[in-house]
């Protein structure tokens, strides 16, 4: 039995929508194809009557900066992300986190748009994403809207978008201001290119040498993208110290209760990890505010 029995290429979301419609719920959206053709594969997905490839679409697979915020199309590939000069300056956090996705092949054809849609809370662009306050754009047969990035997890896997009707066309967010900056910290078997043990991406504004305002996002804790609101309460209006991210760990603690993962690491050894890289992560963004030295680890030269 095949897969699937029609292929289509539109030109436009537009029509992208249009067809997916005219299948009433048997077809499905593919850019990169790293996670759905495997499923299908694997039978972890049902065959469906058509594929909707959406790579020649023009603007799903562009970066560009509008009014305050960076816009990147659903389309681009985590190897764009990697090289964009104005990611690596404005959204560094998101640069690094791209790079450990899988290996060179897969970031040549893995689209962010993908790893968002497919929902899992641990991914690698979600964990950076979460902590740059992003949104999505999607669009459908009525129309488009924007919406909190956070918002399409409903559990690990399972999506708010109904990938048989809608398309995941756009991702935004505010990008890194004077006296801001981001970073992103991981933690995976030593053999392992999959999901991460432990991921961790912070977003810091440091005025007169105390942290103004910071963002914490760390995962795997939760079935969705965890925020760690009171660690980030804690460390309104603290200097931009050590010492202060040494206080905060207790109540890092406290607030993050990552669960034993049978194929990754237990409970206990994550929170054992959880002030490595609150220290790690917060220590390296303020840093980058402090010497204004924003490009990310992976280009560094010993």
């Amino acid at each position: 039995m095949p897969l699937w029995n029609d292929y289509h290429l539109p030109l436009s979301v537009d029509e992208a929508v249009g067809l997916l419609a005219r299948y009433d719920g048997k077809a499905r959206v593919v850019a990169g194809g790293t996670d759905l053709i495997l499923d299908l594969r694997q039978g972890h997905a049902p065959p469906v009557e058509a594929l909707i490839d959406v790579t020649r679409i023009i603007g799903l697979n562009e970066i560009r900066e509008a009014a305050d915020f960076i816009v990147i199309g659903a389309g681009v590939t985590h190897s764009q992300i990697v090289e964009s000069q104005l990611l690596q300056q404005k959204a560094t956090a998101l640069v690094e986190a791209s790079y450990v996705v899988g290996g060179p092949q897969v970031r040549n054809v893995a689209t962010l748009g993908g790893n968002v849609a497919h929902a899992l809370p641990a991914a690698d662009g979600t964990t950076a994403l979460n902590a740059l306050d992003a949104e999505v754009e999607v669009a459908s047969f009525s129309g488009r809207r924007w919406i909190p990035f956070t918002s399409l997890f409903l559990g690990p896997g399972k999506s708010a978008i109904d990938s048989t009707r809608e398309i995941l066309t756009a991702l935004r967010f505010k990008a890194t201001g004077e006296n801001e900056a981001s970073a992103f910290s991981r933690i995976m078997r030593p053999q392992g290119v999959a999901l991460p043990i432990m991921n961790f991406a912070a977003k810091v504004r440091v005025l007169d040498q105390q942290i103004e305002k910071v963002a914490l996002a760390v995962a795997p804790v939760a079935p969705t993208p965890f925020r760690c609101q009171q660690t980030e309460a804690f460390f309104m209006g603290k200097p931009a110290t050590s010492e202060s991210i040494e206080a905060a760990v207790e109540v890092l603690l406290s607030e993050c209760k990552p669960r034993t993962s049978p194929h990754r690491a237990t409970g206990a050894y994550r929170q054992e990890v959880l002030p490595v890289l609150l220290r790690r992560t917060l220590g390296k963004a303020i840093e980058r505010v402090k010497t204004g030295e924003v490009m990310p680890e992976i280009y560094k030269v010993e």
